[in-house]
């Protein structure tokens, strides 16, 4: 199997479109007022929105984006407005991350993982 894509829920879709293009995804569906979907910059996924009346209660959903220049991608979305919760930094898990929250309150991860994406030194094999 192959991941296709992930979906978000969003209660305005029309305004998370704008929110996700300003991260750099580009705009593939446009179904307003109920569904949009994107094409990452790299590799095969996809990421969509789709509409909804009530949005998930607790921490909701996290989605992880890989940049491999993930500090000046971050410096670059925040000169275009983007504000972040917690800067780029070194995990304990050998990942650098910096996170925010989407219009909806879904928790994204732009991080770098390299090597240790896949291949951490716990990996089971």
């Amino acid at each position: 199997m192959n991941l296709n894509q992930v979906t978000v829920p969003s209660r305005n879709v029309a305004n998370a479109i704008l929110f996700y293009e300003k991260l750099g995804l580009k705009l593939i569906v446009k179904s307003l007022p109920n569904y949009a979907r994107f094409e990452c910059p790299d590799g095969n996924s996809t990421f969509s929105i789709h509409l909804t009346e009530k949005l998930p209660k607790g921490d909701g959903v996290y989605v992880y984006f890989e940049c491999q220049d993930l500090d000046e991608h971050v410096a670059t979305l925040k000169e275009k407005g983007i504000q972040f919760e917690k800067e780029p930094t070194n995990e304990r898990w050998l990942w650098r991350e910096a996170r925010l929250k989407d219009l909806d309150g879904n928790q994204l991860i732009l991080f770098y993982g390299g090597e240790n994406r896949l291949n951490p030194p716990w990996r089971i094999k």
